[in-house]
C-alpha cells in the first residue's frame, strides 16, 4: 500500500511541476487572469502579428516592443510571472533570466557613478539615459488565446534578454532563446563581481585553451571578431556553412568540456524539455558537430565562437562597443524551428482534413 501511494505522489508531483503544454498552459493563463482589463489588451495579440516572429535585442529607447510592461505589473502578476519563468526555465535558467533584468538598473547605476566622477561627458549620460534599458521596460505578449487556442505563443522581450514560446497542440518550441550581459563582469557598485552568463564565457575559453596547435589551426577562423551573433536581427551574415573543428577531431577531454559549453545553453531550458534536446545531441555524430573561434585565447579581450550541428546553432560574442571584451551576446537555437516554425507546420499538416 505505502509502495501504491509513493507511485501516486510522483504522478502527482511529475504533472504539476514538469513541463508539458497543459504545464505551460495553466502558467500563463493564471498570470493572465492578474491582469486588469488596460494590461489584458495590451498583452493578448493575434497569433498573426508580425511582432510574434520578431525580435530584438536593443534597448527600448530603439526599438519599441509588443505587449504589456512588465513594470506595469501589479505585485500579484510578478509573483504569476515568476511562476511562469519557472515553469519555463530550469532554476539555472530562471536565475539568469532574472539576473539579466537587474543587470540594466545595475548598469545604469555604473554609467551615473560615471557621470558624476566626470567620466561620462554630458551628452553622453543624455543618450544613456535616452535608451530607456531598466529592470520594468521588458514586455509580455501573449499570441492567440492559450484558453481555447491550440496555437498560441508567448514573447518576454527587452534590452539583452528575448524569451520565445510557441505551442502547436502537445508540442512547443522555445527558439530563439537570447540573453546578454553588459557588462559581463560587473567592476563596481556592490553588486561588483556580478557574472550572469560566466559559464559561456570560460568554458569557451577552458576549451580553446586545451586544443593543440594543429586543432587551433582549423578551430580559429581567420577573421576579425563580429562586432555581434552573426545571426543576430537585420545582420546579413548567417551560419550557413559548417566551419571549425569537428567533435570528431577532439580528444575525450576536450570533447567533454564542448558538452559542456552545449549543456550550459540547453541546461537554461526546464529539465524535461533539456534532456529531449541533449538526447538529440548524443545521437549526433561527432563528424557532424563543429566548434569554432575568432579573437583572442585569453578573458577582457574580443572573443567569439560558435557550435552548429544539424541540429542546433549556438552562438557567443563578448566585443562590446569599448571593444574591452565584457560585453556578452548569445543565442540558441534550434534550426528550422525558430518561432515554431516546424511544430506549425506538422500541426497544421496533420488537421488539414479534419
Amino acid at each position: 500500500m505505502k509502495y501504491l501511494i509513493f507511485l501516486l505522489v510522483l504522478v502527482v508531483s511529475s504533472s504539476s511541476f514538469g513541463q508539458t503544454v497543459a504545464d505551460l498552459q495553466q502558467s500563463t493563463l493564471e498570470l493572465i487572469q492578474t491582469f486588469d482589463e488596460d494590461l489584458k489588451a495590451q498583452a493578448m495579440l493575434s497569433f498573426e502579428d508580425s511582432m510574434r516572429t520578431e525580435w530584438t535585442n536593443l534597448p527600448l529607447g530603439l526599438a519599441p516592443r509588443a505587449g504589456a510592461r512588465f513594470g506595469d505589473f501589479s505585485d500579484e502578476s510578478k509573483v504569476k510571472f515568476h511562476r511562469l519563468l519557472t515553469t519555463m526555465f530550469s532554476s539555472q535558467g530562471y536565475l539568469k533570466t532574472f539576473a539579466i533584468l537587474q543587470l540594466d538598473d545595475i548598469l545604469h547605476e555604473i554609467f551615473e557613478i560615471g557621470y558624476q566622477k566626470g567620466e561620462v561627458p554630458e551628452n553622453t549620460i543624455k543618450m544613456i539615459r535616452g535608451l530607456n534599458w531598466d529592470y520594468g521596460n521588458y514586455f509580455f505578449a501573449v499570441w492567440g488565446d492559450p484558453a481555447k487556442d491550440d496555437i498560441w505563443g508567448l514573447k518576454f522581450e527587452g534590452h539583452h534578454l528575448s524569451i520565445n514560446l510557441s505551442v502547436a497542440g502537445d508540442s512547443y518550441a522555445m527558439t530563439p532563446l537570447f540573453v546578454g550581459s553588459d557588462p559581463g563582469e560587473v567592476e563596481v557598485t556592490q553588486y561588483a563581481g556580478l557574472r550572469p552568463l560566466s559559464k559561456e564565457e570560460d568554458y569557451g575559453f577552458w576549451l580553446i585553451n586545451l586544443l593543440s596547435e594543429e586543432q587551433k589551426a582549423k578551430a580559429v577562423l581567420s577573421r576579425d571578431v563580429p562586432g555581434d551573433i552573426l545571426t543576430a536581427p537585420g545582420s546579413e551574415q548567417r551560419l550557413n556553412e559548417y566551419q571549425g573543428i569537428q567533435a570528431s577531431d577532439l580528444d575525450e577531454g576536450q570533447e567533454k568540456i564542448l558538452h559542456y559549453i552545449i549543456e550550459e545553453f540547453i541546461g537554461n531550458l526546464e529539465h524535461q524539455n533539456a534532456e529531449t534536446y541533449l538526447a538529440r545531441l548524443h545521437a549526433t555524430p561527432k563528424d557532424q558537430i563543429y566548434f569554432a573561434w575568432i579573437g583572442k585565447f585569453e578573458p577582457r579581450n574580443p572573443h567569439y565562437y560558435s557550435i552548429h550541428t544539424p541540429d542546433f546553432i549556438i552562438e557567443y560574442d563578448n566585443v562590446g562597443f569599448l571593444n574591452n571584451g565584457n560585453h556578452i551576446h548569445a543565442i540558441w537555437r534550434e534550426k528550422g524551428n525558430d518561432f515554431g516554425v516546424d511544430i506549425l507546420a506538422k500541426h497544421r499538416m496533420d488537421h488539414e482534413h479534419e
